[in-house]
């Protein structure tokens, strides 16, 4: 029986290695994508981040905030433009200075994307990156183990089967009302309604939506909308994962870390370097689940952004799977 020269050679052979390993969780990441309608190659997506996050861009530009050549832009250009997803306009000669924006059709991609594929391709990285230890080769070689045994898209169709009957929603103006009766809700039953809570369930759109920042809803069938969470900017690249709150009628349906999940996977497609959060002891259910996904105490965010709420003795900070 042949042996595997990539596992034996490891130190040689890394790059080849981590290829192989790429081309098998992009393509799980494909079958996720195709499941719900959507033909993008997982090798495109930040291509069309970068154009969502930082708007048209020209080929140099591309090459360069994706550190990629530009023979290899140009093919991904040229495949998106015939998806549909994007537009080039050539303002000089030079093909350097293409323009390339998103389609209307390209917005409402990520849209979906980030709705209905990016929660469910990061909660399957979490479930196989949990617990790993010790030097990278061992656990590139754990990470192999385990896809072998279940792959990323059955992992992330598992996390789909533990939470039926619940779906994202959109920030709309008709969902405002819910936004700000679920977070009085429990904000009043556990604290008090400061200022800056009224500032912001009172001009959702105001407060959170224009300036940059995103609200997503969780819906549960049977129920309605169960429960909010708001992604506020804060500075550039700065997020503020806020205003979570979940009805109790929801409580045993994991709703609170299924739309966790899909915040941080927005989040993260809004191209956020810092994601933190502010919180108090007393939700300790709360921060359980924000450590289970991947938060951590922090003293800076803390120093920096505590002083905001008067309750608030717990500042957090993403720092990605296995954190806890």
């Amino acid at each position: 029986m042949t042996g595997d020269i990539l596992k034996e050679r490891a130190a040689l052979f890394l790059g080849s290695r981590l290829k192989r390993l790429a081309e098998r969780m992009q393509g799980d990441v494909v079958g996720l994508a195709e499941g719900v309608g959507l033909s993008i190659q997982p090798s495109q997506y930040p291509l069309l981040a970068t154009l969502d996050r930082y708007g048209p861009q020209t080929i140099g530009e591309l090459t360069a905030a994706m550190e990629l050549s530009q023979p290899t832009i140009t093919r991904s250009v040229s495949r998106l433009v015939e998806m549909g997803l994007v537009d080039v306009s050539r303002v000089h000669r030079d093909q350097r200075h293409k323009t390339i924006s998103l389609t209307a059709e390209g917005e409402a991609a990520l849209v979906r994307s980030g709705r209905e594929v990016w929660p469910q391709v990061e909660a399957a990285v979490n479930d196989l990156l949990q617990g790993l230890d010790g030097p990278l080769l061992g656990q590139i070689t754990e990470i192999e183990d385990r896809l072998s045994e279940i792959s990323l898209s059955h992992r992330a169709r598992a996390h789909a089967r533990h939470t039926p009957g619940l779906k994202i929603l959109e920030f709309t103006d008709e969902l405002a009302g819910a936004f700000r009766d679920i977070n009085a809700q429990w904000i009043s039953d556990m604290y008090r309604l400061e200022q800056t809570d009224r500032d912001v369930l009172d001009n959702p759109k105001a407060r959170i939506i224009d300036p940059g920042g995103a609200i997503l809803f969780v819906q549960a069938q049977g129920l309605g909308v169960v429960g909010a969470c708001a992604l506020q900017k804060t500075g550039e690249g700065r997020f503020e994962l806020t205003k979570m709150g979940v009805l109790e009628s929801a409580r045993g349906r994991k709703a609170g870390e299924y739309l966790l999940h899909a915040v941080i996977a927005r989040a993260q497609g809004m191209g956020a370097q810092t994601l933190y959060l502010l919180s108090n002891k007393k939700s300790a259910a709360a921060i359980h689940l924000y450590e289970k996904a991947g938060f951590v105490h922090d003293a800076g965010i803390m120093a920096d952004y505590g002083a905001r709420y008067e309750r608030c003795d717990v500042a957090m900070l993403y720092v990605g799977s296995g954190a806890a």
